[in-house]
């Protein structure tokens, strides 16, 4: 008995194999379904022929947001090879070994450039700016900008110029992590714990990693993994830990309704995921930009190892126009572990009771 049903056992298995259909475990909830096989270098697709998008990618590169002026988008072989020896060079000197009978260090740090000539701050074993710069078409580039074609932003509007010189303090979503100590920023700045940038408060990731539009941070935490089923693109930031649900062949929620990330509807052209982002809440700004900013951007599987992550940036109310940037995203085999940000859960109270307490001091001393 035993027997016959073990063979009927596989005599289903077969035929569930041939005909491809999704394995059902025993809580009667479908597994994950099996990719289509691809051969090598190929670009791997979903059971229903769609790109798959999926993986865990390393976004970390040298190559910055805007390049210098009257300098071309796409730097010479020679040029880059020199610059990403130069970085590593750096790196292997700032991750040697120190003396362990140096002497303590002054009070206030050493002086030294970067968080770790402070006392308190991170050395370079924490750090991972990136170590190339991104590779679009087989060509190294010097910017992620590519329109406009000067790789430099557009100017702002007279209306966002005086917005933000009338609303300095408030944050960002793309403001970068400091690596210097800024020191006392004054009273203003520690009034209210939510005019502190959103990723001192643990809100959203710093320089934007979250997007959309999603850039490098130039400092760490680099990986961003996604998960794609045919009506939903799930993408997670490995800092804060966001994830970004992109709803596809949907429609955009009511203007009323804000979010931090935007509210994001996908469909596919050809190969490409086309993600429209709008929606935005007043909180996250980015770069000064209004609620009225739509992001599109295009996610295409160039190869089993790349994606190649396009997104363009509008708002009439802040830019004078549209502008566009591209770089690659390389697949990696790294986990992608919590990030776990203490800083909003213990620092916050210590940076508001420190400004609170310099206030003290400074008003005894005022009267003395």
């Amino acid at each position: 008995m035993r027997a016959r049903v073990l063979t009927l056992v596989s005599v289903v298995a077969i035929v569930f194999a041939f005909v491809s259909m999704a394995p059902v475990d025993v809580t009667g909830q479908a597994a994950a379904p099996v990719k289509k096989a691809v051969a090598a270098g190929g670009i791997p697709r979903m059971p229903d022929g769609k790109p798959d998008l999926q993986g865990t990618y390393d976004i970390g590169t040298l190559t910055p947001l805007q390049r210098k002026a009257d300098t071309p988008l796409v730097m010479t072989a020679d040029a880059a090879r020199k610059l990403e020896q130069q970085v590593s060079a750096r790196s292997d000197n700032l991750n040697a070994p120190i003396d362990a009978n140096r002497a303590a260090p002054p009070s206030g740090g050493d002086g030294s450039p970067g968080p770790y000539g402070n006392v308190g701050g991170y050395n370079n074993f924490w750090l991972d700016p990136g170590t190339r710069y991104t590779t679009v078409d087989g060509q190294k580039r010097a910017s992620l900008l590519v329109d406009p074609p000067d790789g430099r932003l557009p100017a702002l509007t007279a209306e966002a110029q005086q917005r933000q010189s009338s609303r300095q303090s408030r944050p960002t979503s793309d403001q970068a992590a400091r690596e210097e100590d800024p020191g006392f920023e004054g009273p203003d700045a520690y009034n209210d714990p939510e005019i502190r940038p959103l990723a001192e408060r643990c809100l959203i990731g710093f320089a934007s990693t979250s997007g959309p539009p999603m850039l490098p941070t130039y400092f760490y935490n680099n990986l961003h993994q996604i998960v794609q089923t045919p009506d939903r693109v799930v993408i997670l930031t490995e800092m804060v830990h966001d994830a970004r649900i992109v709803r596809i062949g949907g429609v955009h929620a009511p203007k009323t309704i804000k979010k931090w990330l935007g509210d994001s509807v996908g469909h596919w052209e050809g190969d490409t995921l086309v993600v429209e982002t709008t929606n935005f809440t007043d909180n996250t700004r980015f770069m000064g930009s209004t609620e009225n900013l739509r992001v599109v951007e295009h996610f295409t599987r160039l190869d089993a190892k790349t994606l190649r992550y396009q997104f363009t940036v509008e708002d009439p109310k802040t830019w004078t126009r549209p502008w566009t940037a591209e770089y690659t995203w390389p697949i990696t085999n790294d986990l992608l572990y919590e990030y776990a940000c203490h800083e909003g859960n213990y620092a916050m109270g210590n940076i508001l009771r420190g400004a609170r307490l310099k206030e003290k001091t400074e008003g005894t001393k005022s009267r003395q």
